[in-house]
């Protein structure tokens, strides 16, 4: 007879479930006190160690007591909870705490890497920028030589097994559409995207993420050739080891919005104006240029620094994905993948600057053009096993996009468990994504409530935090039946709002103090009843 002692609610995948398992079997002696055998898995599973425990979502990390793993802290709030810890930890503390992937592997086992050794990048954290990146940068320097908390066989386990395509694998995919879901006037440019996968492309289900290789804008890559006073087809090295042209190097394999440090110890190096190179000198001793420069803001800085081609592009970090959350459901739109994307462009200093992927998704592929994808799994941000539990689903703006998913996926599976979101935008005539079809879902029964935040329609700005708390005894009367909850969007504001407006719920309608409304919201997450897909 086999023994489980982890909740099947709990949220672990099943390495982690059978490790967890052998680890408190062991613990509690059950297999010498009782004769049950556990299941050899499990077993198997227990001597493999703790690296695959960093795999689970954000809440799983109570379990090895990882506090700072929350994406609502500040950076100084976690670095603060890391204080005294082996230097693998405080590492991890460092980064954004979203475990999205983009890096090539989840926080703890970055951390583990650039402890070891295995990993020499620094700047790989894509949601921690340079806050990020200069707090690892100190970390490692506060040691001569790298202390070994974590062996680099253990960092390189705990990375994401890849089999088939992947992100080192990415398959080539299709745009079948592009279209902006704002109404004219609208200040912002939100596109809905359709990408053919064929019939030997990746699976995905809902709540997990597509990964997309982009390409750097041809007009920015122009202008980096003509400051480096180079010829887009002289031949360079890429960072995957290939050799291209000029052009087609910084357009498909160079990050062009990443200053790293080896491309300031180049420029210093070559620097013929004296005044400069020192200038770069006390940008590296400050842990980087300024906060939004670029490679070309910092070449047009710098004009004495003009290294060859070949030496930028070898110093240049690679290009690296990015993340979206899918908005299609498998069962709904078979052999496609959906994204909600916002197109990014903004004026920095005299250059505006234009979002890498984004803008290429938006405008640089037409439709039947190619791109490079890769699906990213999720960690435990799904619908609910039950299909007749509830699930209350909190997605401002591009953070409807897994709830679309869900919404599908409940609606094509029948399940009959109820459904409210809540949805905001600045302006409801111009910016409701999807109102079409979310109308109709709500018309035929499959979204039980939808409430709004349009923040600019009316004088005081509201957003859907402020509806949490407006409807705050119906929610957490469904919390009382065992409702889950959902939240998609930004992780320093938006999701830190909503979190707090939770605990505020269950303070005022649950009558209880701070202390016990925090232990409550907490309890949600540990029976895997509060997700978050954040960035």
């Amino acid at each position: 007879m086999s023994l489980s002692l982890i909740p099947d609610s709990a949220p672990f995948n099943p390495e982690q479930r059978a490790w967890l398992n052998g680890f408190l079997a062991g613990w509690l002696g059950l297999q010498e006190a009782t004769g049950l055998a556990l299941d050899p898995a499990l077993a198997m599973a227990s001597m493999a160690g703790v690296a695959g425990i960093a795999q689970a979502a954000d809440h799983s990390t109570e379990v090895v007591d990882l506090p700072w793993h929350d994406p609502a802290l500040g950076i100084d709030d976690r670095m603060k909870l890391a204080e005294g810890k082996p230097k693998a930890l405080r590492l991890m503390a460092a980064m954004a705490q979203l475990d999205c992937g983009t890096c090539g592997y989840l926080c703890q086992t970055y951390s583990e890497a650039i402890a070891s050794g295995a990993e020499g990048s620094l700047t790989l954290c894509s949601p921690g920028g340079s806050e990020t990146s200069k707090m690892l940068k100190k970390i490692v320097k506060e040691v001569a030589t790298a202390t070994l908390d974590a062996t680099p066989k253990a960092a390189a386990n705990g990375q994401a097994h890849e089999t088939g395509w992947s992100r080192k694998n990415p398959y080539q995919a299709r745009l079948l559409r592009s279209v902006n879901l704002n109404r004219a006037g609208s200040d912002k440019a939100t596109h809905h995207i359709e990408i053919d996968l064929g019939l030997d492309g990746p699976s995905y289900e809902v709540g997990d993420s597509l990964g997309i290789y982009p390409t750097n804008c041809g007009d920015l890559v122009g202008e980096i050739i003509d400051a480096l006073g180079a010829k887009a087809d002289e031949p360079v090295q890429t960072s995957s080891g290939g050799s291209a042209g000029l052009f087609e190097a910084l357009e498909r394999h160079a990050c062009l919005s990443e200053i790293n440090e080896d491309l300031l110890n180049l420029l210093a190096e070559v620097a013929t104006d004296p005044g400069e190179a020192l200038a770069i000198r006390a940008l590296i001793d400050d842990d980087g240029p300024i906060d939004g420069f670029h490679v070309l803001d910092l070449l047009r800085h710098f004009p004495s620094a003009r290294p060859t081609a070949a030496e930028v592009v070898r110093a240049l970090a690679g290009l690296k994905p990015r993340l979206y959350s899918i908005s299609s459901s498998p069962k709904r739109h078979a052999g496609q993948v959906h994204l909600t994307v916002r197109k990014v462009v903004y004026d920095f200093g005299a250059r505006g600057r234009k979002g890498v992927a984004s803008t290429m998704l938006a405008d640089r592929i037409d439709q039947g053009g190619t791109l490079r994808v890769f699906v990213q799994k999720s960690h435990g941000f799904t619908i609910p096993a039950d299909p007749n539990a509830a699930a209350i689903m909190v997605g401002p703006g591009t953070g409807i996009a897994p709830f679309r998913a869900f919404l599908h996926e409940r609606d094509a599976i029948g399940a009959k468990g109820k459904n409210w979101l809540f949805y905001g935008d600045q302006r409801g005539h111009y910016d409701f994504l999807y109102e079409d079809e979310l109308r109709d879902l709500k018309d035929r029964g499959v979204l039980t409530r939808l409430d709004t935040a349009f923040s600019r329609d009316q004088d005081r700005k509201i957003y859907v935090q402020d509806r949490i708390i407006e409807q705050g005894q119906e929610l957490f009367d469904w919390l009382e039946r065992g409702a889950h909850v959902f939240v998609c969007g930004d992780a320093k504001r938006m999701a830190a709002d909503v979190d707090r407006a939770f605990k505020e719920v269950v303070r005022v309608h649950g009558k209880m103090d701070e202390t016990r409304a925090s232990g409550y919201v907490a309890r949600l997450s540990s029976e895997g009843r509060y997700g978050r897909d954040v960035y």
